[in-house]
């Protein structure tokens, strides 16, 4: 398609979108749905002393132990700053532990501890059946349709 058929495609779509002032603009129904689970999440995850981020984290270090702060904090799209906040009390708590690499004395792996564990599948058994709630909401093909949408919603800010 060329640029005058995008710029009247995307004139269109304005125009529309202009016409309906009623409905909700997309980031704000984005960022509510966002919240709701985030809502929910927080208070299953507090009756086992879980924060999400420490959730979030958790289940990426499960996933890959011995990983680093920089590479963890990139995982849960949080900045280095504040991983290390969250890593400072989760530590405290006993949910992981942060040890020297065998070669690189600089540098700090991280691994979940039992009580990490322990926490975590304790989460999991009060967040999944939110996520199932969610999945329960649509059908398959919906789920691929809706997955593959957000992944272009996100595609459009990740090539600015």
């Amino acid at each position: 398609m060329d640029v005058s058929g995008r710029r009247k495609s995307f004139g269109h779509k304005l125009a529309a979108r202009k016409a309906s002032s009623v409905e909700p603009r997309l980031g704000m129904l984005v960022k509510r749905a966002e919240q709701a689970m985030i809502r929910a999440k927080s208070a299953v995850l507090k009756l086992v002393g879980l924060t999400p981020a420490q959730y979030v984290a958790l289940v990426e270090l499960e996933r890959q132990p011995g990983i680093t702060a920089a590479t963890l904090a990139r995982a849960c799209l949080v900045t280095p700053q504040a991983m290390m906040i969250l890593l400072k009390t989760m530590e405290q708590q006993g949910l992981i532990t942060r040890e020297a690499h065998p070669r690189h004395a600089n540098v700090l792996e991280l691994r979940v501890t039992d009580v990490g564990r322990e926490a975590l599948q304790g989460a999991r058994e009060r967040v999944d059946p939110i996520e199932e709630r969610v999945f329960d909401a649509f059908s398959a093909k919906e789920l691929v349709v809706f997955r593959g949408l957000l992944s272009r919603f996100i595609d459009v800010f990740d090539r600015e």
